[in-house]
């Protein structure tokens, strides 16, 4: 995780076994429903098959569990996710639940199979 260590951010303790799969760039809407602030929309910054970031204008706390929906290419996914670190409005979740459908799965392997553009 790149801000590690940077002040004025908040980060659970997680180690490099938690990168098993693979990110990949993915901007589309998702709204959160917490139970603590209700709902808030933003949109996604990158997907893996173990959870997703987000970027968000209000405040989540780290270790809260919360609804995702999201707008994925073959349709939207509902999914609960534990909110693992916050930087700046940048969120991270971590998938608590088996993905639905398998859309999540579907829509990683879709972009892996993508030209990379930078």
């Amino acid at each position: 995780m790149e801000a590690q260590g940077q002040p004025g951010t908040q980060q659970s303790s997680v180690g490099a076994e938690a990168r098993h799969h693979r990110r990949f760039k993915l901007e589309t809407d998702i709204r959160v429903y917490s139970r603590s602030v209700g709902l808030l929309k933003g949109y996604t910054a990158d997907i893996s098959e173990a959870g997703i970031s987000a970027i968000l204008k209000l405040t989540l706390s780290v270790g809260e569990v919360v609804q995702l929906e999201v707008d994925l290419p073959d349709g939207p996914v509902a999914i609960r996710a534990l909110v693992k670190y916050k930087t700046a409005f940048r969120y991270g979740f971590q998938f608590v639940e088996p993905d639905p459908q398998g859309l999540i799965k579907a829509t990683c392997s879709w972009l892996a199979a993508m030209p990379a553009h930078d």
